[in-house]
This record gives C-alpha cells, structure tokens and sequence, in this order.
C-alpha cells in the first residue's frame, strides 16, 4: 500500500490546542468554547466534514471537466450529525448558482456517491495505533 495523506498534530500548552502539519500546510485544531477549548481552529469532526466536501467539490469539477459540462460556481455543505446513541449521519448538500436539469443532477448525484472520501467513510476501515 502507498501513502496517499498524512498528518502530525504537535500539542500545544492550551487544553485541546494542537499544531497539524500535513505536508507545506500548518494549521491550528482545537475544541469549541463549550467543550473546554478555546475555538482556535477546527475540531476533529470539522475536518472529517471538510474532508468530504472538498473530495466532494473536486471530484464534480474534475467530472464536469472530462464532460466539458460548466456547472458554474457551487458550493457543498456537509453536516455530520451524532446522538446519545451513538447513531451517527452526515448530510451533504451540493448548491449550484445556475439551475440544473434534473438528468444532470442523477449524474451528479451518482458522482458523489463515488468520491474517494465517500467510498472510504462506507466501508470499514482497518486502523492500527502504535505508542512508540
């Protein structure tokens, strides 16, 4: 297998704050207010939710051009929502600037079930911690 992503998080002195490298980017995660954080960056599930919407962004562009279909200016929205129970759902919506012929929008839809990050959140996921 290849590495196809990957992430350091350096704690910082303040409860929750960290420093993500990923590659040339530095960034700042942290927890909101009411969880003790003091709102610095994005949490965990932010990221999980960014992850999908731009996967989400670029793979429509990315389809739209081998296409040559102009979808215009969009955006994608995703929400991920989580209960006492522990159900867990995310809610992504994509939003065109220009109106969308209803064929158009199956395609589109069915691109965005087929995205990267899409496909990886649907199946399990083997995930191995080490403390070294």
């Amino acid at each position: 297998m290849s590495i196809i992503a990957s992430a350091n998080v350096q704690t910082l002195p303040e409860p929750w704050k960290g420093e993500v490298s990923s590659g040339i980017h530095q960034y700042l995660t942290d927890k909101p207010e009411a969880f003790g954080g003091h709102d610095t960056g994005p949490a965990p599930y932010d990221f999980l939710s960014a992850s999908l919407a731009s996967c989400t962004m670029i793979t429509l562009r990315m389809y739209a051009k081998h296409k040559d279909i102009d979808l215009g200016e969009f955006s994608v929205e995703v929400e991920f929502h989580s209960n006492r129970e522990q159900q867990e759902r995310i809610e992504r919506r994509v939003i065109f600037k220009q109106p969308v012929s209803q064929d158009l929008k199956e395609k589109l839809l069915n691109v965005c079930s087929k995205t990267p990050v899409t496909k990886t959140l649907l199946r399990s996921l083997d995930i191995q911690t080490m403390i070294v």
